[in-house]
């Protein structure tokens, strides 16, 4: 947990902010097309879109995008979105599990190994890295939406197996079976999320000292440049 929630405060320090909110409404719109094509087009039949749409509100996608995006699963011509995962190993052997929605299998398997090569690590086959995580389903709030204790109550009813609060937000946790469920129970008292996704928390962290983390940042880095990358998740803790 420690390792992916350093991360995640990193990456927003380090990118440039224009640039950062264009690949992040690309990678959101690509996941509504995606949900609104593999379900129906109404939100409130399909849970995947539904998060998919609230999440891009939270990253305020403005509202033509989204209906843009959501059209765009009709279209009858282009090709088909597939859901990859590859796994692997980074710098200092750190275990890295990257998810990307491509149209062109080939040319992401080739970009991603690239990538991995460059940094000393390398791809390995499937299986190879997700022993060392959980994968779970991660439903966040942000903390001016509901009282620690209010989302702590309402979390236990929901089912749901933990709730962690930081400074900014509430994180919900729950098995991957159990995420809509959980979510449509939080829906009947919150009416905003920041996003709604099934994560591979890692089991054992490495730690990762001062002096090797710049390359292990650049490489993460370089893995989200990737247009087709839309999650990266590691056991890497970086140390203070």
């Amino acid at each position: 947990m420690a390792g992916h929630s350093h991360w995640a405060g990193i990456k927003h320090k380090k990118g440039k902010a224009d640039k950062e909110r264009s690949k992040i409404f690309s990678k959101l719109s690509k996941e509504i097309t995606v949900a609104a094509k593999l379900g129906d087009k109404d939100p409130a039949m399909n849970p995947r879109l539904r998060s998919a749409i609230q999440a891009a509100r939270s990253a305020n996608m403005p509202k033509d995008n989204i209906e843009r995006a959501v059209k765009k699963s009709s279209a009858t011509s282009g090709a088909n979105i597939e859901n990859l995962r590859y796994e692997g190993f980074g710098p200092d052997k750190v275990a890295v599990i990257v998810e990307t929605l491509t149209d062109n299998k080939n040319r992401t398997a080739s970009n991603i190994r690239t990538i991995f090569q460059k940094a000393g690590g390398s791809l390995g086959t499937k299986g190879s890295a997700t022993h060392n995580f959980n994968q779970v389903g991660v439903i966040k709030v942000d903390k001016k939406e509901i009282s620690e204790e209010k989302i702590l109550e309402l979390a236990i009813e929901a089912g749901a197996n933990e709730c962690i609060s930081n400074n900014t937000l509430h994180e919900i946790q729950c098995s991957v079976s159990d995420i809509y469920n959980v979510k449509k129970k939080l829906e009947k008292i919150i009416i905003n999320f920041i996003s709604t996704e099934i994560q591979w928390l890692p089991i054992n962290n490495v730690q990762i000292p001062k002096e090797k983390q710049e390359i292990l940042i650049n490489f993460f880095i370089s893995l989200e440049d990737d247009d087709d990358v839309q999650n990266v998740y590691s056991n890497a803790e970086f140390l203070n």
